[in-house]
């Protein structure tokens, strides 16, 4: 095949010919040079058969590179995890080299990927069993998008020879017809099946091949069916992982950006649950941009996802969370002409800084949007398959640029002790009891045993926000049943109350953790903890309870393959029959720590004149600075006959009061739940 004939239908592509490839890259030598700069280092590494999967969007990471002094094994797996292989045979590392070939010019780019691609195509047959691990359907999908995006920038090099194209559109064809054959309800269910769908449509949208328009018929059909049943009317992605969530958007940006530039119909619910997604990746993000690092997810920059939803939809809200410049790889993927698109696009932030997913069990509290500001993250939902882990009533919180509570990440998928370290409830800012886990692993992606969220609530408010939820994990423990809620209350901007609530009759331990991100320091012991770092000066006070509290050292791991040193906030009680526990948290910049105290003080009944008991209603007196406050949280209801309480001088009704001490607020106050 003539190579051109490819090339002549690049306004059907994501870049649109050799002069959008190269207006592009003139943005980036310009815009972000450093980045220029390590992509050329990057290829020049894979010119010389030295891989290593780092680029942003590599699920699996490493960081070790491996060498091919001769000809490539394309199933070599150099340690126990098969993900190496999966990786190496997704060709990321093609994309890497034809972004320098745009940026160079240097033909050595080109030569590269032609014998690499040649060289797989030729040996690494599907009919071969051997070659199994490199055939799965999901690396298939991943393929197709790699490939085109990585031909397209190859135009005009003498190195994509007719050969070359024939050995590309051959494969293309084979890969098409093999995902033709493949759909059940795995597939349907599963992000397996949106990867692999959307190369599907790629093949339909991209190459000239007789049976094109079956492709992507049939492909927009399933991955309409996948939108329908994945996509929480939330926008989440139902694996309560943000990277799956993310790919899966990206999967969905690309066939909406190809069915708009070859005018291709694309059935319902595709478009709005694309800016759905894009929509969740924007408000779920921390300030910073990037993910959290929620069931197995990596910290990674989002925004360039954030970049394309925002052009493609015309989409103020997205605008706002994208940065401030065209990102440095949605670039390659919307053309040349998005960059002054996106610079003209209005930002529009929504008015709350508060967001909550009802049907996926996310809520994240802030004080303002802004890269400086506070975000705290609250999850209670599913588990959500195989990559989720056992962080019901997980809290993360973030601030001033800093993580400072973190999720401990994921670190690997094989079926070792390190995969439940990290997957397990212990590696979460959660609760257990009797130190059991509320979920029961039976390998590396099942459980034995799930449980159900339940009893989630969520306020905004510029002043205060709130967040609750409970689940039934401990319900059918032989000791006598527990049911577990947690509650969130966020005094704007700088103090956060976490209250755990355990609801039984029988006698119980139970644990409470922390982690602290590695890069501050944590000190403290007895109630009172500190954390400090470049930005952050951050207080810790326990209240409640008998607590024996103790820093225990643990393992963090921010990406795929890497692990490092932090510490735990481990706190263990003991209660017979119900117990309410509270932590406060009050957050500081670094060298200007405001002192912070909390305690309970006695609630009364102003109707009987009898006081309530602790299994009934609590109130903490919180001082920070000059600010102080009276909250008043009811686990009971209270008032028969009618009745309001006195808590340290202040009257009320509710479930969840604020009393504004410092500015005399002493009846009624701010009710957040009745």
């Amino acid at each position: 095949m003539n190579p051109q004939a490819f090339f002549d239908q690049s306004d059907r592509l994501f870049m649109r010919g050799a002069a959008d490839r190269d207006r592009i890259a003139a943005f980036v030598r310009e815009t972000y040079p450093d980045e220029a700069a390590r992509l050329v280092a990057a290829a020049d590494m894979v010119v010389a058969q030295r891989f290593v999967f780092e680029e942003r969007w590599d699920m699996e990471r490493t960081h070790v590179p491996e060498v091919f002094p001769g000809e490539i094994d394309w199933l070599h797996q150099p340690g126990d995890d098969p993900e190496w292989i999966f990786a190496f045979n997704r060709m990321r590392f093609w994309i890497t080299l034809g972004r320098a070939y745009a940026l160079t010019g240097d033909e050595r780019y080109a030569n590269a990927f032609a014998g690499q691609l040649v060289h797989w195509v030729r040996t690494v047959r599907r009919d071969d069993p051997a070659n199994a691990k490199a055939w799965r359907t999901i690396e298939a999908g991943i393929r197709m998008e790699y490939w085109v995006k990585a031909m397209a920038c190859f135009e005009g090099s003498p190195s994509i020879t007719p050969e070359v194209m024939d050995a590309f559109v051959a494969s293309m064809t084979e890969h098409a017809e093999f995902l033709m054959g493949v759909w059940n309800s795995y597939n349907l269910m599963s992000n397996w099946g949106v990867l692999a769908n959307h190369g599907l449509f790629i093949v339909g949208a991209a190459v000239p091949a007789p049976r094109a328009g079956d492709y992507r018929r049939e492909a927009a059909r399933r991955l309409a069916e996948e939108a329908r049943i994945q996509i929480d009317d939330d926008g989440f992605q139902w694996e309560q992982s943000p990277m799956y969530h993310n790919e899966v958007a990206a999967c969905y940006l690309d066939v909406v950006t190809l069915a708009d530039r070859g005018g291709h119909e694309l059935p319902e619910p595709i478009r709005r649950k694309t800016r759905d997604l894009c929509r969740v990746t924007a408000l779920s993000g921390k300030p910073d941009g990037h993910e959290l690092s929620m069931g197995d997810s990596d910290d990674i920059d989002q925004r360039d996802l954030v970049v394309r939803g925002a052009v493609i939809f015309s989409d103020p809200l997205l605008r706002a969370f994208g940065g401030p410049v065209m990102d440095v790889d949605a670039v390659w993927d919307l053309g040349a002409d998005a960059i002054a698109a996106y610079a003209a696009l209005p930002a529009e932030p929504p008015r709350s800084a508060d967001t909550a997913l009802h049907h996926s069990g996310n809520f994240y509290l802030r004080d303002r949007w802004g890269e400086d500001g506070t975000f705290v993250h609250f999850h209670c939902g599913t588990l959500g398959a195989g990559h989720g882990h056992s962080d019901k009533l997980h809290v993360d919180l973030f601030a001033r640029g800093e993580d400072i509570l973190v999720d401990a990440g994921r670190y690997t998928y094989v079926d070792k002790p390190e995969r439940f370290e990290f997957k397990n409830a212990a590696a979460h800012n959660t609760v257990t009891v009797d130190d059991e886990e509320v979920y029961t692993p039976v390998d590396s992606w099942g459980c034995s045993r799930l449980s159900r969220a339940v009893n989630r609530r969520f306020v905004a408010g510029d002043r205060y926000a709130y967040a609750e939820g409970g689940h039934l994990g401990y319900q059918e423990i032989a000791s006598g049943g527990v049911f577990v809620n947690r509650r969130l209350l966020f005094l704007k901007p700088d103090i956060l109350v976490i209250t755990d609530e355990f609801h039984t009759g029988a006698a119980h331990a139970y644990q409470r953790y922390f982690h602290f991100d590695s890069r501050g320091k944590v000190t403290g012991d007895g109630r009172r903890f500190g954390y400090d770092s470049a930005r952050n000066a951050v207080d810790l006070l326990l209240v409640g309870g008998e607590p024996h509290a103790r820093l225990v050292e643990s393992r963090l791991s921010r990406r795929y393959n890497e692990v490092e040193a932090n510490l735990t906030l481990r706190v263990d009680d003991r209660g017979d029959g119900p117990l309410r526990l509270f932590t406060v948290i009050g957050l500081n910049p670094a060298g200007r720590r405001e002192a912070l105290s909390a305690a309970a003080v006695p609630v009364t009944s102003n109707f009987k004149g009898v006081r309530f008991d602790d299994a009934t209603i609590h109130a903490l007196d919180i001082t920070k600075g000059e600010r102080a406050f009276t909250v008043v949280i009811a686990h009971r209801e209270y008032a028969s006959p009618t009745d309001t309480f006195n808590a340290d001088g202040c009257t009320g009704f509710g479930e969840v009061s604020v009393f504004d001490r410092s500015a005399g607020e002493t009846s009624v106050g701010t009710i957040l739940v009745r």
